[in-house]
């Protein structure tokens, strides 16, 4: 009796072991990436899809070198394998404003195995305004609101919004000497914030793109009508005034913008609740031990950015679930 029990559980164990085994009858589609960075943005979106099918596993595009790049994902051999077994997921730069512009837009745009972001990259989406606010309460358990940050995002991008035109048109142009990336991002910049009076810093860079904007026009008086033009193009692209942000470059909107804002916040709402605590603790060893719990309880402001996943309700993150849709079309 004893015997049969233990070969019954055996028989369970084994069983509930062979369960935990990837399914080998579900199709596998390898989702090739630009960098590590972006291996968890697109393994939660593309889970989403999984079922008893298909799977996909997201990797680096060379499993023998340490190569990585929107190049080395889509113009070199690997670039020729895309297919129903094989797809790319790109950070669109400018390649989706640029329109075919350059080969690597051509080949982003008409790929139906090439998954964009839409945004500049993945930064913009953990930057995505609606989200801020959250990542403040989670870095400092504080959820009072010291400035409305999405309006503040959407009156940064208006600002930004005219120089940022004449950017893709230079890049349209082919034009990057005369005013580079770097150009446009070092006028689209927070200096410096006062959280009693956010509005100075941005008044400061409205004027210094003013400047530049007269510049420009004196200097290509005859592209303005083309300009224009473009504004009317890139609001069908999902390019609007409020939400220029989403498109400028990710990395300079985390570092030089967000952040910017985010770490006087979160500094601020640290302070305010340590006042809570000095002021509500009744003797000296309940003030140390609640400073104490209160420390550790602290997150990093970039840690937490780059678990914000409020995004998945921005129109743009929509925009790439439409392609995965489109794409697992073609294997049907």
């Amino acid at each position: 009796m004893g015997k049969r029990l233990t070969e019954n559980l055996s028989s369970t164990y084994l069983g509930a072991a062979n369960s935990l085994r990837p399914k080998k009858a579900r199709k596998k589609i390898v989702a090739y990436v630009e960098s590590y960075d972006d291996i968890s943005f697109w393994r939660s979106l593309l889970a989403e899809y999984e079922n008893d099918k298909r799977y996909f596993e997201v990797m680096l595009p060379s499993r023998t070198t340490l190569a990585k790049g929107k190049k080395t994902v889509l113009m070199n051999q690997l670039g020729k394998q895309l297919g129903e077994n094989m797809i790319a997921c790109v950070d669109s730069d400018y390649d989706y404003l640029l329109q075919g512009c350059t080969q690597t837009s051509r080949y982003m745009i008409e790929c139906p195995y090439v998954l964009q972001t839409y945004a500049y990259a993945i930064e913009n989406y953990h930057c995505y305004a609606e989200g801020l606010h959250e990542v403040c309460v989670a870095a400092t358990l504080n959820d009072h609101k010291i400035i409305d940050i999405p309006a503040f995002m959407k009156l940064y991008s208006q600002i930004a919004y005219p120089l940022f035109i004449w950017s893709i048109w230079f890049y349209r142009k082919h034009n990057l000497s005369e005013f580079s990336l770097f150009d446009f991002c070092s006028y689209v910049k927070i200096e410096q914030i006062n959280l009693q009076h956010p509005e100075v810093c941005l008044n400061n860079m409205g004027k210094k793109i003013n400047r530049k904007l007269r510049d420009l026009e004196h200097r290509h008086a005859n592209a303005l009508t083309e300009i224009e033009k473009m504004k009317r193009e890139l609001k069908n692209l999902g390019v609007y005034p409020e939400n220029t942000y989403m498109f400028i470059q990710g990395h300079h909107i985390l570092n030089n913008v967000v952040l910017k804002i985010l770490n006087p916040i979160c500094t601020m709402l640290r302070k305010e609740r340590e006042q809570q605590i000095y002021k509500l603790a009744l003797h000296n060893i309940q003030l140390q031990n609640e400073l104490t719990a209160y420390e550790r309880s602290q997150v990093s402001v970039d840690l937490v950015i780059h678990r914000n996943m409020i995004y998945k309700d921005s129109p743009l993150y929509k925009k790439i679930r439409k392609d995965i849709e489109s794409f697992l079309q073609i294997l049907n």
